[in-house]
């Protein structure tokens, strides 16, 4: 059974916590083959989606508020299990994301440092791209915003 579990950092079991991390490794360090700091210091500020099939973290993303990463409130981490990926885990996982911060949180407009090559994920959305091109971890990225 498929589940969307919000969670402070400090609600994180040193399970989850381990496998929300190894699955973030999988995907942006060996898959995208781009070495970069991913424990930035922002997991600890953070509220962490994680879906569940069962006990296995399948997908995770994590929601940020303000002046932590950007000026306005961010998701970023996003991340589908590639055996997973194909059956909307990733839609479904940031409507249930911006669901959270438009009502739990008050957010007004939410970003997204966006890798180029998901510009239309995003924006099928509701984002739009509010910044030129950039290079972020040697990966091209465009800035996305969502505005309620």
């Amino acid at each position: 059974m498929i589940t969307f579990e919000f969670k402070h950092f400090n609600e994180l079991s040193n399970p989850e916590l381990y496998d929300l991390l190894q699955l973030r490794a999988e995907i942006f360090v060996v898959e995208q083959t781009c070495i970069y700091n991913d424990l930035d210091g922002l997991d600890k500020e953070a509220t962490h989606l994680i879906v569940k099939n069962d006990d296995e973290i399948i997908a995770t993303s994590r929601l940020l508020k303000p002046g932590t990463r950007f000026p306005d409130f961010s998701i970023g981490r996003v991340v589908v299990k590639k055996a997973q990926r194909g059956k909307q885990l990733g839609e479904k996982m940031m409507k249930k994301a911006i669901q959270f911060m438009l009502a739990e949180w008050g957010a007004k407009t939410i970003n997204v440092s966006a890798q180029k090559y998901l510009e239309r994920f995003y924006s099928d959305l509701g984002f739009e791209i509010f910044t030129g091109d950039y290079l972020e971890d040697g990966i091209p990225h465009v800035g996305m915003r969502y505005k309620k």
